[in-house]
């Protein structure tokens, strides 16, 4: 099985992806977050394949944040899990290139630096 470490490092690519402008309470919650990004983890620890599971996933996260307040709980949960685990520029490659590679656009970098605050 995957390591936590990895899990949060898809939660924090994802947080990142799911930005776009406007305002409202956040829906969205970690576990959800977390649950969701679940199929990602052994590809970003790279011991597995890219799976439809984990591309279908951060679909429907990117497409459910659709708020400010829930693009930065996404990116506030992913940030706080992977903060927990060590990570290498691997793992981060990896994970950063997620969105391309499942069809999502991000006018963004993904990056562990990123600050949630910022995220509209």
């Amino acid at each position: 099985m995957a390591s936590p470490r990895a899990l949060h490092l898809v939660c924090l690519v994802v947080c990142i992806m799911v930005m776009t402008a406007s305002t409202t309470k956040a829906a969205i919650s970690c576990n959800q977050v977390i649950n969701t990004l679940t199929p990602c983890i052994s590809y970003v620890v790279g011991s597995g394949a890219l799976t439809d599971n984990c591309c279908n996933g951060i679909r429907g996260l990117n497409s459910a944040a659709r708020t400010t307040p829930d693009r930065q709980s996404v990116c506030t949960c992913l940030k706080n899990t992977a903060s927990q685990f060590s990570y290498n520029s691997r793992n981060v490659a990896l994970a950063a290139g997620l969105p391309g590679k499942c069809g999502v656009k991000l006018p963004y970098k993904i990056d562990p630096s990123t600050d949630c605050k910022s995220v509209k």
